[in-house]
């Protein structure tokens, strides 16, 4: 008889449900029934530092030491906020551990050893010496002649002193960081450069002559012509490339070994900050010295002023170049070097017909304060920017990495 044996057999439905309950059976009693899905093993959580590694595989093995991977982290815009999600208090803890995961390449010869350091820095150091001493021949040999060779000296004196100040920003702490090369350049920034320094030898002197109605001839080199000639603070300028040199050194020292001793980017940026304000404030000391030495020796009015915010300028543009930033000193640089200009063209359209109005405004800044003014106000309004811009860049870890290792 059917359903003898089989418990439930008798009842509708039950078969069906006991084989719902005990997974057995389930298509014998309802073919048309879902299979039973089993549930599947939980997974283990995914690793996010292993991630983090793959993403930036190429940083890891080639790193000398963990301070390298937490600069290239945050080079990246990983801060310490986001080392919190993968589990570390802040980025050098995060690169302490990548750099103990990371397999390290293996190369197929050792690295070259490092040259010594006594040398290297008496070579930069000898080189920052020679845009000083060019300028200072040029400039006693101008007042020791006349006429043609005048002129001779004046174009001889200004290219061998633009050779020297290539070959002072070529090597050592003025040079420029390998990653500024990897920027797109802006034409003409070495031009609004030389500009800058041209108007500070000449520009004082073209200004006053331009609002007494001049000039009626060409300058002839001395400081008590109708185009009279500002030669000390260019001369300052030239001679203040070894202290700005070694104060560049010092900040890329000192910024190192915070690197080393520092446990967190915050407290990397506090420690970096106050070096980077006591560079320039030793740098533009200097200057002012040499300024004060050089209106002295010359007989010249020293223009301290003028000198002082273009050196900072100059100074500030240099440091952000050397560490891989050459946007914004190009954009300082430019604008500077355009709104001077853009002063003298003011003074020039003025003399149009109905275009006096043109030249009020520098004619009111000259008649307060004197012709030093215009480039000290220029160079004061791009220099602040440019310095707000340093304590950003200059502070943070990625600015001081070490180079890459030779391959």
């Amino acid at each position: 008889m059917p359903g003898v044996g089989a418990p439930g057999a008798g009842v509708p439905g039950v078969g069906v449900r006991l084989g719902r309950e005990t997974g057995v059976g389930a298509r014998r009693g309802r073919p048309d029934a879902p299979p039973v899905r089993r549930r599947p093993a939980p997974r283990r959580a995914a690793d996010p530092v292993k991630a983090l590694m793959h993403r930036h595989r190429r940083l890891c093995e080639r790193a000398v030491d963990p301070l390298e991977i937490a600069a290239g982290l945050e080079a990246h815009g990983v801060t310490d906020r986001t080392a919190t999600r993968f589990r570390h208090r802040d980025v050098f803890s995060l690169a302490e551990e990548m750099y103990a995961r990371a397999p390290r390449e293996t190369w197929t010869s050792p690295a070259p050893k490092p040259p010594p350091p006594t040398p290297a820095r008496t070579g930069w150091a000898l080189r920052s010496l020679l845009p000083g001493l060019l300028c200072a021949a040029t400039v006693t040999g101008l007042r020791l002649t006349d006429g043609h060779a005048r002129l001779a000296i004046a174009v001889g004196g200004v290219l061998a002193v633009t050779l020297g100040l290539r070959a002072a920003l070529a090597h050592g702490p003025l040079a420029p960081h390998p990653r500024a090369t990897a920027l797109p350049r802006q034409p003409g920034v070495h031009a609004w450069t030389l500009w800058l320094l041209a108007y500070a030898l000449l520009g004082d002197g073209l200004l006053d002559t331009v609002v007494s109605g001049g000039p009626d001839t060409l300058p002839d080199g001395t400081t008590d012509g109708p185009w009279p000639l500002a030669a000390a603070p260019v001369l300052a300028l030239a001679l203040s490339c070894a202290p700005a040199a070694w104060c560049a050194h010092l900040l890329s020292a000192r910024a190192r070994r915070r690197l080393t001793t520092s446990r967190g980017l915050a407290e990397f940026t506090t420690s970096v900050r106050p070096l980077l304000f006591a560079s320039l404030a030793l740098y533009l000391g200097a200057l002012a010295a040499l300024v004060t030495v050089s209106g002295a020796v010359l007989g010249e009015p020293a223009h301290l002023a003028q000198a002082l915010t273009l050196g900072s300028l100059l100074f500030l543009a240099r440091l952000l170049v050397v560490h891989g930033a050459t946007r914004a000193p190009m954009l300082a640089l430019t604008c500077a070097a355009t709104a001077q200009a853009g002063a003298l063209a003011a003074l020039f359209g003025g003399r149009l017909p109905g275009c006096a109005f043109l030249a009020t405004p520098v004619e009111t800044v000259f008649t307060a304060w004197g012709p030093g003014s215009v480039p000290s106000v220029v160079c004061a309004a791009a220099a602040l920017p440019l310095l707000l811009h340093a304590t950003r860049t200059l502070t943070r870890a990625s600015a001081h990495a070490p180079a890459d290792p030779p391959c």
